[in-house]
């Protein structure tokens, strides 16, 4: 459908989009595209009127601090306090700011894997090192027997994402509670990545470790993203919460670093204080809405399964079988080639999974426009089924 008119055969995303921007449909995004909730909106516009524009005392509002203490202690029936919370530039800064802390160099972190993309580098970075975990062959889930395997003397930390970007996977009660268990026996850290805890998808049930198994949160840490949750991802406000000393620690780390933008703080401290819950209710309708459109078209994909996608806003394809079959004709694709093929000839934005860490898998948003989605997957679904 889209071709280039060039004896050049590879097109970069950038040229594709610039030459076919009225074609293109994007579902590599990273967001749900909404408006601002109006308590965001309030809260921005009074903090603006009121000319806060300078630094906090700290490295964040310790208002907004007691406020993500009162959402996290109704969240896991426990009690939290502004000390055991940082506030930070999005989840992205939380994670980092984590292993920042935790890791010494040649400590390990296992990571099931596929995983989230940032999640290597920022290890490796913190001078300790990635040990990935596949999960394709349970569901996307750890088996207990494969972490237990993979400890080391040197294992620091396991990572827990739920619901997992890119997969959708949502750990249950058995496994975060095999998991927490074997944090405790083996003296390790939890990472406990929940950014999109907000969108679960029935009959499945979002569960907090710390819920779970209530004596593993001593070696825990939470991270969250209030931009992912409330869909104003570029003003980049996330949170970690954990134990003090390592909090402190955080906070001394950011200070040295940069504070989440003030702004930002202020609309999402006047979101939370106004407890109006209607515009999250209305965002997870659109979001469960989206899902079910996806899933009924991608369900007419030959040798592709339905991805479960039960909770976040992501299909994951497997295309193992698929693979299988167009390989047996002398080829010789991955994942790689398929969203470049999808690019050109449907003209939709994918993610490869080997940015995951696996080369047979394909992520698709479905936070967009639910005409976008339906027309993009259309084509999609096209394109892998005719393809020989």
């Amino acid at each position: 459908m889209f071709l280039k008119s060039s004896a050049t055969a590879t097109w970069t995303a950038a040229e594709a989009i610039a030459a076919c921007s009225d074609h293109i449909i994007d579902l590599s995004i990273e967001e749900i595209c909404s408006e601002l909730a109006p308590s965001i909106r309030e809260g921005a516009i009074a903090a603006i009127n009121r000319n806060l524009s300078r630094h906090t005392d700290a490295v964040d509002l310790p208002e907004l601090r007691n406020a993500l203490a009162r959402k996290i202690s109704d969240e896991t029936a426990q009690p939290w306090s502004a000390d055991e919370i940082a506030v930070t530039s999005g989840a992205k800064q939380s994670l980092f700011n984590a292993v920042m802390v935790l890791l010494n160099p040649g400590d390990e972190v296992l990571i099931p894997a596929p995983y989230w993309t940032p999640l290597p580098a920022q290890i490796g970075i913190a001078g300790g090192t990635p040990v990935f975990i596949e999960t394709r062959h349970n569901n996307y889930l750890p088996k207990l027997s494969d972490l237990t395997a993979a400890i080391t003397e040197k294992t620091k930390a396991i990572v827990v994402n739920t619901p997992s970007n890119p997969t959708g996977a949502i750990y249950n009660r058995t496994t975060l509670g095999d998991i927490a268990q074997l944090a405790i026996d083996r003296n390790l850290w939890i990472i406990f990545d929940e950014c999109c805890g907000n969108f679960i998808h029935a009959p499945h049930t979002h569960h907090q470790i710390v819920s779970v198994t209530p004596r593993v949160r001593a070696r825990t840490l939470l991270v969250n993203s209030l931009s992912t949750s409330l869909a104003p991802t570029g003003w980049r406000i996330g949170y970690l919460a954990g134990p003090k000393a390592i909090i402190s620690a955080v906070r001394a780390l950011q200070a040295d670093t940069s504070s989440p933008n003030l702004t930002g703080q202020h609309a999402l401290l006047h979101h939370l204080e106004s407890a109006d819950s209607a515009f999250e209710l209305r965002l997870q309708r659109h979001v469960s809405n989206a899902r079910s459109l996806g899933l009924s078209i991608l369900s007419t994909l030959t040798s592709v399964p339905q991805p479960a996608a039960q909770g976040g806003f992501y299909f994951y394809l497997d295309l193992t079988r698929w693979l299988r079959r167009v390989n047996a004709h002398g080829r010789d694709i991955n994942a790689d080639d398929v969203v470049n093929v999808l690019l050109m000839d449907a003209g939709v934005v994918a993610i490869s999974g080997t940015a995951y860490g696996d080369p047979v898998g394909v992520r698709l948003s479905y936070g967009i426009d639910l005409g976008l989605l339906d027309k993009a997957l259309r084509r999609l679904a096209v394109t892998l089924n005719t393809w020989n």
